[in-house]
């Protein structure tokens, strides 16, 4: 059995007891996620009601049903790519009644599917996930976004200075990353609903690697400005500053525990990279997280927040480990030079780059496939939580 494969089976096993404990509630739910598609009105009903249905069919753990056997129904409208969009059960009970403006019918479409599969399964969907990464097309570094497929891809800077260390806020709208184009790390926010740019963060010193927090309204990075780097948590609305670590080293590379109370970072005190948990709303010192690797960077919770995905050295080698963050044994995912782990918003995948590319590897079925190749050296992912 391959590493990635033992990994899948060790994931499994992770959460059969989960599983086990809510069988029946599972079953019950799969019998409900039915939905049948009507036809939507409008200049652009046509092909919209199209496309929403090609997008629900690539939803697996959402049928599409005829109208008479469904448990939900969709029907709506969309005039010059807005749409309206309207929910309901079987019995006539509006689910949702909402609009969506974009200037794009794709990304309306995409946020209606968003909340279809919220609204009917309680499950984020990935249709209007993003992910942000770095690659280095004409030798200098600069950040780019695609969808979860590799579609759509744009490249959000253009700095000859280059661009590393992105980040998206939890929305979508905010994309973060670190510029040298002060002389010095300093982080920088785009704002890709008008293109608009921002400095967060330009102390003297370091400022770098930004993570954005679940609410949005919080931001952790890297900052030296009163001496040692240290990891602090910053106010997006007043740029206020909080320091959380107690670090002898570098500590870098913070991720968020999905409930915002809690960080992991990694940092070099001394015996190689390792990682930390801090509470951020807490005067408690940092507390090492055992790894159970003698060099672990790049961590990132899992959505549910039970697992930690890393980059190690396994055998000399560069390689993508998970953890479980309560206690456990790890397994290696995949080998051979891969880094920069990062979870989908479903927790059913982890994308990382390896060989100058960036793949997906879903967990349940371990086959992972390359969304985006022939880019130059690829870094960096981080999935829109």
């Amino acid at each position: 059995m391959t590493p990635s494969a033992q990994a899948a089976d060790w994931l499994d096993r992770l959460f059969s007891k989960k599983q086990t404990s809510a069988a029946r509630l599972a079953q019950d739910l799969q019998e409900t996620r039915t939905i049948a598609l009507l036809s939507f009105t409008g200049s652009t009903g046509i092909t919209a009601t199209e496309a929403i249905g090609k997008q629900l069919g690539k939803e697996g753990s959402l049928q599409l049903l005829p109208e008479k056997s469904a448990r939900f129904l969709l029907s709506g409208n969309s005039t010059g790519g807005r749409i309206t969009g309207i929910l309901k059960g079987r019995n006539g009970k509006i689910i949702f009644d909402s609009r969506y403006g974009a200037p794009e019918i794709d990304d309306n479409i995409a946020a209606l599917i968003d909340d279809i599969m919220l609204a009917v399964t309680g499950m984020p969907s990935l249709a209007s996930s993003r992910i942000a990464f770095v690659a280095k097309v004409s030798g200098v570094k600069q950040v780019h976004v695609c969808g979860p497929d590799g579609s759509g891809l744009t490249q959000i800077t253009d700095s000859p200075f280059g661009a590393v260390s992105p980040a998206m806020a939890p929305d979508g709208s905010l994309v973060g990353y670190t510029s040298y184009a002060s002389g010095f790390p300093s982080v920088v926010l785009v704002d890709l609903r008008v293109g608009m740019e921002r400095l967060l963060a330009n102390a003297p010193g370091t400022n770098s690697g930004i993570a954005f927090a679940p609410e949005d309204r919080q931001a952790a990075l890297a900052m030296s400005f009163l001496g040692n780097p240290e990891i602090f948590v910053i106010d997006l609305a007043t740029n206020n500053a909080v320091c959380i670590s107690e670090s002898k080293g570098v500590p870098n590379s913070p991720a968020w525990h999905p409930d915002g109370k809690r960080l992991i970072y990694a940092s070099d005190e001394g015996n190689g990279s390792q990682l930390f948990v801090a509470d951020v709303s807490s005067d408690s010192p940092p507390r090492p997280w055992a790894s159970g690797t003698s060099f672990a960077s790049d961590p990132e919770w899992s959505p549910d927040g039970d697992v930690i995905a890393f980059t190690a050295r396994v055998a000399g080698d560069w390689a993508v480990v998970l953890k479980p963050f309560d206690g456990g044994s790890g397994q290696v995912l995949r080998r051979g030079g891969a880094q920069h782990p990062t979870w989908s918003p479903d927790g059913k995948s982890v994308a990382y780059v390896q060989n100058g590319q960036l793949w997906v590897h879903h967990l349940s079925t371990d086959k992972r496939h390359s969304i985006v190749r022939g880019r130059g050296d690829i870094s960096e992912p981080r999935w829109m939580r």
